[in-house]
């Protein structure tokens, strides 16, 4: 009993511990957040102003002083102001010696400065300490409690302790510090708020490129090619038919599309004998958005499963339905159950399901709060071989769909494939090359030249 309560008092945090006070300059939206927050975490809060008048905007459990006496009062200094106002710093140099001064400031455009906001604040107080952070987390986050935003805090300085004081105050605050080095990381830092999804935008305008394509393909064989020879008018296709059509496509392509790279990488590994050689560009490109491309074709399986439960509920589908039954009755005619068909149907549906199934428990495992409590093999069983199994099945379920049209004539529109046809070229490959890739006489020398053997070790760069 003893032992156990001794060793939960150990892991508890020393809430007793009276925490060191802390300096901000300036009384902004950001500075008055992170004021409150700290005040919340423990930590006495002195603000430094050109404007010592005390403000109902300021946390009412802090000092409001002069930048001098706010700094004397204080190891730590936060700069919660814009570069262009660091001027007002330099007589401060001497009360800022061997002080920790924390910069915050962001810039309105990438590169704006040849060096960063950052390294700038060391060069004009070369007696003082400084450390890059908080400049990724918002007012807004910290007023809010973080529920809703990322609690990551990107962190770098060239002063070991001065750095590890701040990343104390960002765990204390209920962030997570990530350490990024010395000061030069400060311009990365700086530029990451100001990135548009920089891994989104291959994936995006490749997503968007393909599902043009596909989707004034299915309007020329489904609409147009109908209206010039068959007389019929289904425009009203464009609204949910077509769209049920391309996003299937688009959700299998881009699925394949997530595994086509680590098939190059394994075909390039094997040519040369060795993974210590660079993969081209494009390839490490297209490998760091792989998640981006499977979340985009979990988007695209998940409209088509909405598309598809809805479709009884159309016009269209009832007006054929009853014209179907109204025709059997006049004729007095009757359809046996085929069982051929059935089997069919209920494959295509099972297949289905339980490819969406993987695909939504893929989607699942790439987010960070579920990726972050698996261990390595774990996370790779599900990325790769349920992800493979996926594939399959979804493939599978695009097989039997549209297999009976494959050899139809009909089927072949101003000697056009049906989209199913174009969609299976990609999956099809990847899982050919990828049985190919686990015979033994294959999969032995990959794994040994993956574990660092090598074979010409003269030409490895």
């Amino acid at each position: 009993m003893n032992k156990n309560s001794s060793n939960m008092m150990a892991l508890a945090p020393n809430t007793s511990e009276k925490r060191e006070t802390v300096c901000i300059f300036g009384t902004g939206d950001f500075g008055r957040a992170l004021g409150h927050k700290m005040i919340q975490s423990g930590y006495p809060v002195v603000y430094g102003s050109r404007r010592t008048q005390i403000s109902n905007l300021i946390p009412k459990d802090a000092e409001v002083l002069g930048h001098t006496e706010a700094a004397q009062k204080a190891a730590i200094i936060i700069i919660a102001i814009q570069r262009q106002h660091y001027n007002f710093l330099t007589p401060l140099a001497e009360v800022l010696r061997g002080k920790v001064l924390v910069d915050i400031s962001n810039n309105l455009k990438l590169n704006q400065y040849p060096e960063s906001n950052a390294e700038h604040l060391a060069q004009l107080l070369p007696g003082s300490k400084v450390v890059k952070a908080f400049n990724t987390v918002s007012a807004w986050a910290l007023q809010s409690g973080m529920l809703d935003a990322s609690r990551q805090v990107f962190v770098c300085g060239d002063d070991l302790k001065a750095k590890q004081t701040v990343m104390n105050i960002v765990r204390a605050l209920g962030l997570t510090p990530l350490d990024k080095g010395s000061l030069l990381a400060a311009q990365e830092i700086e530029n990451y708020p100001l990135q548009l999804f920089p891994m989104w935008k291959f994936p995006i305008f490749l997503s968007l490129g393909l599902t043009a394509f596909f989707f004034f393909y299915c309007v020329a064989l489904e609409i147009i090619y109908t209206y010039i020879y068959e007389n019929n008018d289904f425009s009203f296709f464009i609204a949910i038919t077509i769209p049920n059509r391309v996003c299937p496509v688009m959700a299998l392509i881009l699925l394949a599309l997530v595994y086509l790279p680590g098939i190059f990488a394994a075909i390039i590994q094997l040519y040369r004998g060795t993974k210590y050689r660079r993969f081209p560009d494009w390839l490490d490109k297209w490998m760091l958005c792989r998640k981006q491309l499977g979340l985009i074709a979990l988007a695209f399986a998940s409209l088509h499963v909405v598309f598809t439960l809805v479709t009884p509920m159309r016009a269209f589908v009832s007006w054929r339905t009853s014209k179907r039954i109204i025709s059997q009755a006049l004729n007095n005619q009757t359809e046996p159950l085929d069982h051929t068909n059935a089997w069919l149907s209920d494959s295509y549906l099972a297949l289905g399901i339980l490819g969406f199934f993987l695909f939504v428990l893929l989607g699942i495992t790439s987010l960070p709060s579920v990726s972050n409590n698996v261990n390595w093999r774990e996370f790779r069983f599900v990325q790769s071989k349920l992800g493979y199994l996926s594939l399959i099945l979804c493939t599978a379920h695009t097989l039997v769909y549209g297999g009976k049209w494959f050899l139809n004539p009909l089927a072949y529109k101003w000697y056009l494939p049906d989209i199913y046809i174009l969609s299976l070229i990609i999956p099809c490959a990847v899982l050919v090359v990828k049985f190919l890739l686990v015979f033994p006489c294959v999969d032995k020398p990959l794994t040994q030249i993956r574990q660092g053997s090598e074979r010409n070790p003269k030409y490895s760069e």
